[in-house]
This record gives C-alpha cells, sequence and structure tokens, in this order.
C-alpha cells in the first residue's frame, strides 16, 4: 500500500435521524468493513506495522466479537469508512475515529499523511475529535503544542476548582494535576483507610499504598490528588501497578466513560508508555517507551480492559457511563470490595488477557522493583515488618 492519494471529503456524511440509525451491535460483515476501512487509514504507507495490527485485531475481537482480516488493504479511503458507519449515531462514530487515532499514534515517527487522513475521515464522518489536533502536532514535531493540545482539548478542559469535592482536598486545585502538598486533613482521610476491615475497598487500597511505599495524597511526594482517583481502579479492576498495568487501568478507566474526551487519557498514556512523545504527564508520569510494542500480548490485555470499562455500568445510578477519576471513593470505602464491583458491574478479566500477562496488585509482577524497593526502605525507615501482601516473589 504506497503512495496512495487522497482529498479532503468536500462534504460530511450527516449523522443519521432517529429512524435511520442502527443501535445494534455490529455483525460479522459490519466489523469486518470498518475494520478494514480504520486499518487502511491508519496504516503508514508501507503498509500496517506489527504493532497496529495485532492491536486493531485484538480491538475488534474484545468489542464486538468477530475476528477480522486485515491483509491486502484496499487504498485508504475516508468516504468509504463513511458509508460504513453512515448509519451509526454520533458516539459510535466517535468511538470508530478514536480506535483509528488509536491505531496511529503508536506510531512514531507518525507519517504526516496518516494524521491527515485521520483527520479527513473525522471531517468525512461529522465527528469532532481533539484527540486529532494532538495527532497532527505529533506528526509535524511540535510536541510542546501537542502536550498543550491535551489540557485544552482532552478529560480535563473544563476542570474547575469545585471538582475537587470528590478528592477531598481542603482547599480547591487551580489545575486538574495539581499536587496538594500541604493538606493534613487530606492525609489523615487516606491514613484511616487502615482502620477499615479486610476485605473492604478502602482497606485494600491502604494495602497497595503500604506495599508501595506510596505517600499519602496531601503529602510532599505524593501523586496529584486526580492521578490518586486511578489507584482505586487498580484495586477495582484488579491491575497491578506496573508501568504495562497502567496502560490497563487508563484503558478501562477511558472506556467506561461516555464522556469522550475520557479517550485522552488513553491516549495520553500511550503518549507515555509506547512512543515516549509526551516526556511527563498527569503531574506524576514520566516517559518510559516501548512498554506496548513487547508483542501481542499488550494488545490483548488492552484490548480486553476496553471491552471491561466498556460492560461498566453503575446499577446504582442506572447510568452506563462512569468517570472513575471523579468518583468519590471515601464513600464507597467501607464496603466490601466485591459489592464495589457489583455495583459498577466490573466484570473478570478474560482468559486470554490473564494468559498475556495481565496481573492483579497481589501477586509476584503486579509491583515493580522500584516500588518494591521503596515499600521495603519505608517500613524500615518506620521499623515495622515490611507486609508485600503477596506481590513479592516468594
Amino acid at each position: 500500500m504506497t503512495g496512495h492519494p487522497y482529498t479532503a471529503p468536500p462534504m460530511p456524511v450527516p449523522l443519521p435521524t432517529d429512524d435511520e440509525v442502527l443501535l445494534v451491535p455490529p455483525d460479522a460483515a459490519e466489523a469486518e468493513a470498518t475494520a478494514r476501512a480504520v486499518a487502511a487509514l491508519a496504516a503508514p504507507d508501507t503498509g500496517l506495522t506489527d504493532l497496529q495490527r495485532v492491536l486493531l485485531e485484538a480491538l475488534w475481537l474484545a468489542m464486538t466479537g468477530h475476528e477480522v482480516d486485515l491483509d491486502d488493504l484496499d487504498p485508504p479511503s475516508p468516504e468509504r469508512l463513511a458509508q460504513v458507519l453512515a448509519r451509526r449515531n454520533a458516539a459510535f462514530r466517535t468511538r470508530g475515529v478514536q480506535v483509528m487515532l488509536l491505531a496511529a499514534l503508536v506510531l512514531r515517527p507518525l507519517p504526516p499523511e496518516v494524521a491527515d487522513r485521520v483527520a479527513a475521515a473525522a471531517r468525512e464522518l461529522s465527528i469532532e475529535e481533539g484527540m486529532v489536533d494532538v495527532a497532527r502536532r505529533f506528526a509535524s514535531g511540535a510536541l510542546g503544542l501537542a502536550a498543550a493540545d491535551f489540557d485544552r482539548n482532552g478529560y480535563t478542559a473544563d476542570w474547575d476548582s469545585a471538582d475537587t469535592e470528590a478528592l477531598h482536598t481542603s482547599v480547591g486545585l487551580a489545575k486538574a494535576w495539581d499536587v496538594a502538598v500541604a493538606d493534613e486533613e487530606l492525609a489523615a482521610q487516606w491514613e484511616a483507610l487502615a482502620d477499615l476491615p479486610d476485605g473492604t475497598l478502602g482497606k485494600q487500597v491502604w494495602q497497595l499504598y503500604l506495599a508501595r511505599g506510596f505517600e499519602f495524597p496531601g503529602r510532599p511526594g505524593s501523586a496529584p490528588p486526580l492521578l490518586a482517583q486511578h489507584d482505586w481502579v487498580h484495586v477495582l479492576a484488579d491491575y497491578g501497578t506496573v508501568v504495562d498495568s497502567e496502560l490497563e487501568v487508563f484503558a478501562f478507566i477511558a472506556r467506561a466513560n461516555d464522556d469522550m474526551r475520557a479517550f485522552s487519557l488513553l491516549a495520553m498514556v500511550v503518549s507515555l508508555f509506547e512512543t515516549g512523545y509526551l516526556r511527563s504527564g498527569a503531574g506524576l508520569f514520566e516517559s518510559s517507551p516501548g512498554h506496548l510494542s513487547v508483542g501481542a500480548s499488550m494488545a490483548v490485555r488492552v484490548a480486553d480492559a476496553m471491552r471491561r470499562g466498556a460492560l461498566c455500568r453503575d446499577n446504582e445510578t442506572g447510568s452506563d457511563s462512569i468517570d472513575y477519576l471523579r468518583i468519590d471513593w471515601f464513600e464507597l470505602a467501607p464496603l466490601p470490595l466485591e459489592e464495589v464491583r457489583a455495583r459498577f458491574s466490573v466484570t473478570p478479566k478474560s482468559d486470554a488477557a490473564t494468559a498475556a500477562g495481565s496481573v492483579t496488585p497481589w501477586e509476584p509482577g503486579g509491583i515493580s522493583e522500584f516500588q518494591l524497593a521503596n515499600g521495603r526502605a519505608v517500613a524500615e525507615r518506620e521499623e515495622r515488618p515490611y507486609e508485600s501482601y503477596g506481590c513479592e516473589n516468594p
């Protein structure tokens, strides 16, 4: 697939009317046609990379239940994709654009023609997706501007100091990823999780922190309170705390939220932990490239995390959209972990994801060597025995 020209579509395909819209899951034929159109648009002129192929194949199988054939792709055509999705609503189309973006964002370098094709496809689908601008910045080498676009167009674009209520900070945070380094009231709430019964969500989050020597939010050296929200998800969804597991956690979080800007969270960790386009993110994470392209195993794990996120539902409110970073976790902390999982319809990992190496926080491989050493050092400093809660090699 070399040098296929395309021109920007002259007229977007309008969204379907209520009478025209198709709301049932895609059948095998639609899944295949969509996957092939997406793959052609996201592929470099030399063809799909190995990572793109395994990622798209894993995603389609996990999200639709259908295997797809990505050999011998037709020339890229935004119009073809738009016609395949002509009867799909804005949410379905946006998810298609986001999967196409994900396949593009794993490329380094990201060819400008790929970013342009993705942008053209979004226009043809009548979809606005802020991460398209990020992809084009990456393709042009404007990495600093791309980082700014994450804030301007992504999950935290409408951040307000009132949003800190669920974080339990004593004062409002001017920026989403600000660190609250002098908030003893906040730190005390985290410390009090130790007093909860074993098996509760809060007690297991406390154990996660203790084993790794993490500082509680509100103290110097801690994570931003907003980022600390995702630590509850490590326990809720049963993911370890190594870098590979962060890709799973944020795939789960992003797909559970029907606010399409949540996709930027997954785009962020891919840009940190696969391509290294971002040097830092979320107020704490540092670039560590190459964690997605280790083979088909990580593609299977990320795809399964997205499947699990998509199946989440808040059975108390009846909402199919869950913003896991803005939940008041301290209200749920005293509940048994399994009760919280049931509330949010958190399904088990697939056998394929487990076989591919997806680990829990409580088994060897679910903690990094740095975290293990840090947990031991903190225990020694506090003159107490170290407890890994199962994640230390026997």
